[in-house]
C-alpha cells in the first residue's frame, strides 16, 4: 500500500511540473506573437505571406532567407547553428517566428524595427531556491534535542539549534560546506550533538566557557566506540610494514575520578609519535633531549602517564624524570635524568637482598651498600629504580625465628661374666678375697692354705706345694643400665640450619719406618705421629616455615661412639648410627625419633696351651670372659615459630 501510494504521488508530481512549464511556455509564446504584432504596424513585411521551400540548412541562413523574401531586418546569436527541416507555404513570416521560438525554444525581442533572436533562458534557473527548513526541535525542561536531517548545510544546522536551544555551536570555516544527515529523537542535547558528529565524519569539542564547535578530523584521527560504549576520537598510527591482521590502532585518553588515563592499540608505532601524543591529549609539558628510536606493538587500557611511559621505555635506553611539573625525557645517561634514592630495609639483611636482585635488573644503576645502617643506595633511571624499589620492598618483610628444643636420651644396657683359675708363684701373696658381694667369687688361696686341704685328704698322700705357691678362683658377673640425658636449645632463622654436635676425641699412634739405605750398614729412622679419632653426636636441622604455622623440619642424625680404648695404641672400633629425614609438624608439636640402637658382643680367653681347648678340662686350665651390651638412643624434637 506503500508503494503505490508514493508511485501516484511520483506521478502527479510530475505532471503538476509538467503542466506547470506548458503554461509557462505558452505564456511566453504569447509575449513574442504580441511584439510581433505591434511591430507589424510599422514592418508590413511581417503579416505578407511566404513560400519557403528550404530544408536542411541551418537556422541562420533560413532567417536570412526569410528576411530577404519580406524585407525584414533580422538578427540572431551566433550560437544558433543547429540545422532546419521546415517548409512552409502561403503563412506569413509572423507566424513562422512564432512557431520556430515555440519549437526550438527561442527568444525574440525587438529593438525598433529589428527582430533580435537568439535562444531561450528561463530566467528562474538563475533565482535561489528557497532556503529548506531545518527540522530541529529543543525541550527546555528535560534539555533534549530532536533532529530530522537530510543533506542539509552544517552552518544552517548550527543556526537553527542555536535559535531553538539558545546554546552556542560555532561551525569552524572548513566546514562552512559541510553537509549533514542525522534522525535524533530526544536525546540529551550534548549526547545529541555528539551523536550528530559521529555520523558525519566530524568530531564536537565542549569548551569550558559552554561552546559547542564542530571540527574536522585531524591527520590520523578516527571515531570509534570507546571500552564505555561511548563515542570517541583516536590517533591512528599506521604500521610501518604491512599488517596481517588489517585491525586499527590508535590513542584515546578518557578522565576516570579526575583522573586523565590513557587507552592504547598500536601496532609498530614510532614510540616518539606514541610519546608526543599521549602527552598532548593528558596536557603534559615535557622536554626531550634526544632523539626517541624505536618501534612499539602494545595494547593498554587506563593506565596513567606514568605508567605509559615506563611501559614504552621498558627494554629501552631511554628514560623520563619530573621536575616542577615537566617530564625531562632522553638517554639513561644523560645528565638531569639521573636521580638517587636510599632503600632502607627493615626486616633483611643487605647482603642477602642485594644477590638476589637479578642481573638484567643492575645494568645502568649502581648500587651501594651501607652496612651500619643497613641501607642500599640506589642511583641511575627512576624507572629502573622503581622496578628495584618495588622488588626490594616485596624481599623486606619479617622472617620467623624458629627455636628448636631437642632432648637426648641414651639407655645403656651391659652384661658380662669372667670365669677361671689362675694359679702360680709369689713371695707376696696372701691369703683372702671375696666369696660373695659385689665382686662376686674372687679369692685367693696361699701356700699354706693348699697345703692343710691337701692334709686333711685322707688315704692319699698328695704332697706339699711350694711355699710361695698360690691359686685363685673367679667368677663375677656384672650389668650396668645407664641413662644419659642431654637437653640442648636452638634458635635459628627460617630457611637457615641449626647444628650441633657433641662427642670426644682420642689419639693413637700411627709408627712409620723409613729405611735409609748404605753400602757399609742400613739405618732405619722410626716416625711416630698422632692421628685423632672424633666420636660424637652431630645434629643438623633446617626449618622452613610455611602457611598455617607449619615447619618444614630437614633433620640429620650422625651419631658415632668408641667401643673401647685400646691400651695398645692402635685405633680405637667405632659404632657409627645415621639417618637423614624430611617431615612437617605444626608449631609447638614434638616429634619423636627412635631406633639408633648399637649392639656389641665381646668373649675372651686365656690358659694352658692345649689344655685351654680341652671340653671340661678348659674350666681348670683357663680364664674366660664374655660380655655384651646395647645402646638405645632417642631423640624428641620441639620447634616453635617465633614472630
Amino acid at each position: 500500500m506503500y508503494k503505490k501510494f508514493t508511485y501516484v504521488l511520483f506521478i502527479l508530481l510530475i505532471w503538476i511540473g509538467s503542466s506547470t512549464l506548458q503554461a509557462q511556455q505558452i505564456d511566453r509564446v504569447q509575449e513574442i506573437q504580441q511584439k510581433l504584432e505591434n511591430l507589424a504596424g510599422i514592418v508590413p513585411g511581417l503579416n505578407q505571406k511566404v513560400q519557403l521551400l528550404v530544408t536542411g540548412v541551418s537556422i541562420r541562413e533560413y532567417l536570412n532567407a526569410l528576411a530577404r523574401s519580406n524585407n525584414l531586418s533580422i538578427s540572431s546569436d551566433p550560437g544558433l547553428n543547429f540545422p532546419i527541416y521546415d517548409t512552409f507555404n502561403g503563412v506569413t513570416a509572423a507566424n513562422i517566428l512564432v512557431l520556430l521560438s515555440q519549437k526550438y525554444n527561442l527568444d525574440l525581442s525587438v529593438v525598433g524595427s529589428i527582430i533580435y533572436i537568439t535562444l531561450y533562458h528561463d530566467p528562474n534557473q538563475f533565482l535561489k531556491p528557497p532556503p529548506k527548513e531545518i527540522n530541529a526541535k529543543y525541550n527546555s525542561q528535560g534539555n533534549t534535542l530532536s533532529l530530522e536531517l537530510e543533506n542539509d548545510s552544517l552552518p544552517a544546522v548550527a543556526k537553527k539549534i542555536i535559535q531553538v536551544s539558545g546554546k552556542n555551536v560555532m561551525v569552524p570555516t572548513s566546514l562552512q560546506g559541510k553537509r549533514v544527515t542525522s534522525f535524533i529523537s530526544n536525546a540529551p542535547f550534548e549526547t545529541a550533538l555528539e551523536k550528530l558528529a559521529y555520523g558525519n565524519d566530524i568530531k564536537m569539542v565542549k569548551t569550558v566557557d559552554g561552546f559547542y564547535l564542530f571540527q574536522p578530523l585531524g591527520e590520523n584521527e578516527e571515531l570509534y566506540v570507546n571500552g564505555d560504549r561511548n563515542t570517541s576520537v583516536r590517533k591512528t598510527f599506521r604500521p610501518a610494514a604491512p599488517s596481517t591482521t588489517g585491525g586499527a590502532t590508535g590513542l584515546f585518553v578518557r578522565v576516570v575520578n579526575g583522573q586523565k588515563l590513557i587507552s592504547a592499540d598500536a601496532v609498530n608505532a614510532p614510540i616518539q609519535d606514541l610519546l608526543k601524543q599521549a602527552s598532548q591529549e593528558t596536557g603534559k609539558s615535557y622536554s626531550i633531549y634526544s632523539d626517541i628510536k624505536g618501534q612499539i606493538t602494545l595494547h593498554v587500557n587506563d593506565v596513567s602517564y606514568d605508567a605509559f611511559l615506563s611501559l614504552i621505555f621498558k627494554s629501552t635506553d631511554y628514560t623520563f624524570h619530573s621536575e616542577n611539573g615537566i617530564y625531562l625525557i632522553g638517554d639513561r645517561k644523560l645528565e638531569g635524568l639521573r636521580t638517587f634514592r636510599p632503600i632502607h630495609l627493615q626486616n633483611r639483611s643487605i647482603d642477602t637482598v642485594v644477590t638476589m636482585i637479578p642481573s638484567e635488573w643492575k645494568r645502568g644503576v649502581e648500587i651501594k651498600e651501607f652496612r651500619d645502617q643497613n641501607t642500599i643506595m640506589l642511583s641511575g633511571s627512576g624507572a629502573q629504580m622503581d622496578e628495584i624499589e618495588t622488588f626490594i620492598h616485596n624481599l623486606d618483610v619479617l622472617v620467623p625465628v624458629v627455636l628448636i628444643e631437642v632432648t637426648m636420651i641414651d639407655v645403656r644396657k651391659s652384661h658380662s661374666v669372667s670365669t677361671g683359675i689362675s694359679a702360680g708363684v709369689s713371695d707376696s701373696v696372701k691369703t683372702g678375697g671375696t666369696l660373695l658381694g659385689a665382686g662376686g667369687l674372687n679369692y685367693t688361696f696361699g701356700a699354706k692354705s693348699i697345703n692343710d686341704f691337701l692334709s686333711r685328704i685322707g688315704g692319699t698322700n698328695l704332697g706339699h706345694v711350694a711355699p710361695n705357691f698360690y691359686l685363685t678362683l673367679s667368677a663375677m658377673e656384672a650389668k650396668n643400665n645407664i641413662d644419659i640425658r642431654q637437653i640442648p636449645k636452638m634458635a635459628t632463622l627460617n630457611g637457615h640450619s641449626a647444628k650441633l654436635s657433641i662427642g670426644s676425641k682420642r689419639y693413637y699412634k700411627n709408627t712409620t719406618q723409613n729405611v735409609i739405605p748404605s753400602l757399609s750398614n742400613s739405618q732405619s729412622i722410626f716416625t711416630n705421629v698422632y692421628q685423632e679419632v672424633n666420636a660424637d653426636l652431630s645434629i643438623n636441622i633446617r626449618p622452613i616455615v610455611s602457611g598455617n604455622d607449619q615447619v618444614t623440619l630437614g633433620i640429620t642424625v650422625n651419631n658415632s661412639d668408641f667401643s673401647t680404648i685400646p691400651t695398645d695404641g692402635s685405633p680405637p672400633p667405632q659404632s657409627i648410627s645415621k639417618f637423614e629425614t624430611s617431615l612437617r609438624v605444626h608449631s609447638e608439636d614434638t616429634i619423636v625419633l627412635g631406633g639408633l640402637e648399637r649392639t656389641e658382643s665381646d668373649e675372651s680367653g686365656s690358659g694352658v696351651p692345649l689344655l685351654s681347648r680341652i671340653p671340661i678340662l678348659k674350666w681348670l686350665f683357663s680364664s674366660r670372659t664374655k660380655g655384651g651390651s646395647k645402646v638405645v638412643s632417642i631423640l624428641f624434637i620441639k620447634s616453635t615459630i617465633i614472630r
